[in-house]
């Protein structure tokens, strides 16, 4: 059931919180074995918080549409009393001593927290494959990617184990796995879910984001995380931009064929964007978005290159060591090149209210892949299925993937993007195309 359903279900009194939260332990103690979803199942602490969500439901109490509802929490993310190990032998068995924000207000909004998601290590990846715990892995095809950093989340709500789970997005982290597994991912504006007691990759490219079965239910758990709500708009009337993917990365036909007919089913007012990005530059976004990004992730873990990289997976190591090689020089010519994209974008959302195109260029490769051919092109797996997703961490834009069909039978998303503080027009516009698409 979705969180919708879910609280309604509550709210007649047709089950209960614990019978919700028992069902979910159930089913996550289940399928983890093959799914690997979660690094830690609190059983204790959910039965705890479940039955008292019923004593106040009981007692007249509502806490909000989260009120019971069985959600999961990325490891790095802290949550009092629990280890977050960031998918890393270095940070694995650190205890936390006090709730992030978020997870505070998951709690206020009497949300029950099942447990905590598997991740790329330190989030540094796309593919879900290099962690500490193990690869999370896709619920439609365990032999695939799930898709990362984010993955254990989307697999936990692929898979039914939770209506709602949290994860973050520096460069597609939460879109992509998404995407691949079939389920709605949301990356809110920069900044519009707090992220204090989230561990960093990027400082300036973080978000904290949310994954659901259903646009509504993505809805909600904005509302209940946000600093602001996301004002309710209608969709009739809405414009729709197209961004052929093609000028921005290599990208399988058929998912372009599949997502663009996804949108022009919906019946939006659709343009096509031609020549995005439109600007003179010989930088591409992702090799931008690089520089950036590389620098940052150095930043932050330079201690644990100092001290612990024998601890450290290859794979993740090396992108690591990498950003050290990045100057100031590059870093501040790149930060002008993401200014420079961002003025683009807002002329661009001030002409139209929406932008559209495939969230990821082709659809979940096997685990421990790292080449794909697409188009009749060989391309490097993680920046291939970051290629469409990362443009909208430097704009800090509000953007969110849903399922548009499958393609050989795996998922493949849709992306909206607006501008900050139009997020009621991107819910309207994801819950009007999502409706469109299943009937």
């Amino acid at each position: 059931m979705t969180a919708t359903e879910l609280a309604r279900a509550l709210r007649s009194r047709e089950t209960s919180v614990t019978e919700v939260v028992d069902a979910a332990l159930r089913r996550t103690h289940e399928l983890n074995p093959t799914l690997n979803a979660f690094t830690l199942i609190d059983d204790d602490g959910a039965r705890t918080a479940a039955k008292e969500a019923d004593e106040q439901l009981a007692a007249g109490i509502d806490l909000g549409p989260l009120h019971g509802i069985p959600v999961a929490v990325k490891d790095l993310i802290d949550m009092a009393g629990l280890p977050t190990s960031c998918g890393s032998a270095t940070s694995f068995g650190a205890t936390a001593t006090e709730d992030a924000e978020v997870v505070r207000r998951l709690r206020a909004g009497g949300a029950v927290i099942i447990g905590k998601t598997t991740l790329h290590e330190f989030a540094y990846g796309a593919t879900g494959d290099r962690s500490v715990h193990g690869a999370s892995r896709n619920p439609i095809d365990p032999s695939r990617m799930s898709g990362g950093s984010s993955g254990g989340s989307a697999v936990a709500v692929a898979a039914g184990m939770v209506s709602l789970a949290l994860g973050t997005d520096t460069a597609g982290s939460v879109r992509v796995p998404a995407a691949l597994c079939g389920v709605v991912g949301l990356k809110p504006a920069y900044d519009a879910i707090p992220s204090g007691g989230v561990y960093p990759l990027a400082p300036t490219l973080d978000h904290v984001g949310i994954f659901t079965a259903t646009t509504e239910d993505a809805r909600l758990g904005y509302q209940a995380l946000a600093d602001s709500p996301a004002e309710p708009v209608p969709a009739a009337g809405l414009t729709v931009g197209w961004i052929p993917p093609e000028s921005i990365a290599v990208t399988d036909p058929e998912v372009v064929e599949l997502t663009r007919q996804a949108v022009l089913h919906a019946g939006f007012a659709v343009d096509i964007v031609d020549g995005f990005p439109k600007w003179s530059r010989t930088e591409d976004l992702f090799e931008i978005f690089s520089t950036l990004q590389g620098c940052e992730a150095y930043r932050v873990h330079e201690q644990h290159l100092e001290t612990d990289a024998g601890l450290i997976d290859p794979e993740v190591l090396a992108r690591l060591r990498r950003g050290r090689e990045i100057s100031a020089r590059d870093y501040a010519a790149a930060d002008a090149a993401r200014h420079e994209f961002r003025v683009l974008v807002d002329e661009l959302l001030s002409a139209y209210d929406v932008l559209a195109l495939p969230a990821v260029p082709v659809v979940a490769p096997l685990v421990g892949e790292r080449s794909v051919r697409v188009a009749g092109a060989e391309l490097e797996v993680r920046s291939a299925l970051l290629s469409l997703t990362c443009p909208w961490n430097l704009t800090g834009s509000p953007a969110l993937s849903i399922p548009a069909g499958r393609l050989d039978g795996l998922p493949i998303g849709v992306q909206l993007v607006t501008a900050p503080g139009r997020e009621g027009l991107l819910f309207a516009a994801a819950q009007h195309l999502e409706t469109a698409n299943n009937h």
